[in-house]
């Protein structure tokens, strides 16, 4: 029997190091990476320069709906996917989890762990620059991102280390 395709579902907060992990790590084996913020990007430029913040939600919302539509087809084909994507709640790691099982995929969730010190360290270096994976964060705003972000716990998580890729 054919082991089912394994989806790697990305946990961590803007900076935390889950595109690198995804295009160093996963990427070069044949897994098939999903970026939301790529795909929000491409369509609408960066977030908070070329259109309000306030806007993001509503801009990435058909976006998720389409990478879990394919991530669903990718699974079911036998493919192997990384959503590049932060999984910020407990109930969407749970809803993504069921969405990859009813597909017949098995869950891998990585978690990306960082101090908020190092988390800012990165963030004001990636603020200079003017890519899909650069939103501009200041420190105010990762304090909110801290305080919606429920970093799992018991959930089968595996801890990936800032330095270790």
């Amino acid at each position: 029997m054919e082991a089912a395709p394994v989806v790697y579902l990305l946990v961590g907060l803007t900076g935390s190091g889950k595109t690198t992990y995804a295009r160093r790590e996963l990427e070069p084996s044949g897994v098939v990476r999903l970026s939301v913020d790529e795909r929000v990007f491409e369509r609408h430029g960066r977030y908070g320069v070329d259109y309000p913040e306030y806007e993001y939600f509503a801009r990435e919302a058909p976006v998720v709906a389409e990478v879990r539509q394919e991530l669903v087809e990718l699974v079911r084909a036998g493919r192997s996917v990384v959503v590049d994507h932060g999984l910020w709640r407990r109930k969407e790691r749970e809803d993504w989890k069921n969405l990859v099982r009813d597909a017949g995929g098995a869950v891998r969730l990585l978690y990306f762990p960082v101090p908020r010190e190092e988390l800012l360290r990165r963030l004001n270096e990636r603020n200079r620059r003017a890519d899909a994976n650069a939103l501009t964060v200041t420190e105010s705003a990762l304090g909110d991102f801290f305080a919606r972000f429920d970093a799992p716990h018991g959930e089968g998580e595996e801890i990936i280390e800032p330095d270790s890729f």
